[in-house]
């Protein structure tokens, strides 16, 4: 299939740039991926949506402040660096991937410097890597990294939200059960999930469960092959407990449905092995898993996602759950109905 096959026009003006007023508030299309229905919905439908015994699997990572505004040294001009992945620590501080900006700039031997007096994070450009990645190391003479970047970094929004963060974006560009730190996007599907909802789906005999993927620059990277089974994902690191494993590996057995929340949550069951007997075992690492048209879904028989970019791996991978033609008509039917699109965006419930 080509690239071209996976596009279509979305007005501007239906990109989100901010949140809805109140968490839980978004609108809901559910597609029915055997016969291209779809009916409009609010979110706060989902639990009766969804059926007694139905396996709600969600991402619990969560994001941190991973773009750094600071200075370049000597004099002082303005630099940004977007920390991608941590590589290690060691007594001179600790190495990250990193994007930077202005890149021409800053070079082997850079020296940046973040926050103020109080709060002072330093950085070095140590390396190039690939695809204008640079290896930076950063310290400081007082307090963790860690500490200094969750205090002085600003929230990583998505390039196509086309304004500066806020203090609410840390609260509302994050899942209400992220626990465990290390994404630099949202898993963007859990947004719209709130306690009462969540007590919904319990009183509804909806199960949940919760594995972690920590979502990396390569969620934005675009596909760049006109044949879309030419691209390459970038690898991103999973988690998945005994007791995750466990309660999949029933659902499996029983034949309960497993619903995905996120394409995070997708391509991380997809990554799990299967046995003959419907067993599935806890596992960590990392996958590189694309998920195109003609891939045979193993685990996953539900889907809750977003509206996602035209021409991209995300849409690619929707599609392949639910076939091209009934996601675009899917898409479109949101677009003539004014469903706002992306992150902060409304949700789709794919059965």
């Amino acid at each position: 299939m080509f690239l071209s096959d996976f596009d279509f026009v979305l007005p501007d003006e239906l990109i989100a740039q901010t949140p809805p007023a109140e968490r839980g508030a978004s609108r809901l299309l559910a597609l029915d991926r055997t016969t291209g229905s779809f009916s409009d919905h609010r979110f706060r439908d989902l639990p009766a949506l969804l059926e007694p015994g139905d396996l709600l699997v969600v991402n619990d990572t969560k994001v941190f402040a991973a773009r750094l505004l600071g200075r370049r040294l000597p004099g002082g001009g303005q630099a940004e660096c977007l920390l991608v992945r941590r590589l290690g620590a060691g007594a001179d501080g600790e190495r990250w991937e990193a994007l930077v900006h202005p890149g021409q700039r800053l070079k082997e031997g850079s020296r940046l410097e973040f926050g103020d007096d109080a709060h002072r994070l330093h950085g070095e450009i140590c390396a190039r890597r690939f695809h204008g990645r640079r290896l930076v190391r950063l310290w400081s003479e007082r307090g963790s990294v860690s500490d200094l970047v969750d205090r002085i970094g600003h929230v990583p929004l998505p390039p196509y939200i086309k304004r500066p963060d806020d203090a609410a974006d840390r609260d509302r560009y994050q899942t209400i059960y992220a626990t465990s730190r290390g994404s630099i996007a949202a898993p963007t599907a859990g947004l719209h999930f709130t306690p009462d909802v969540l007590a919904a789906l319990e009183t509804r005999g909806v199960e949940r469960v919760a594995i972690t993927l920590h979502v990396g620059y390569g969620t934005f990277q675009p596909i760049r092959s006109a044949r879309v089974a030419d691209h390459e994902m970038d690898a991103e690191r999973y988690d998945v407990s005994a007791a995750a494993a466990e309660a999949i590996t029933r659902a499996l057995r029983e034949g309960r449905r497993i619903i995905a929340v996120g394409t995070t949550s997708v391509r991380t069951l997809e990554s799990l092995s299967v046995t003959a007997d419907g067993s599935v075992d806890a596992s960590e690492g990392a996958t590189a898993l694309y998920i195109v048209p003609g891939h045979r879904f193993r685990i996953v028989s539900g889907l809750l996602t977003n509206f996602h970019l035209p021409r991209s791996s995300l849409l690619v991978l929707v599609s392949a759950f639910a076939g091209r033609d009934h996601v675009l008509a899917a898409y479109n039917h949101a677009i003539q109905q004014r469903y706002r699109f992306y992150s902060y965006g409304d949700a789709m419930l794919i059965r």
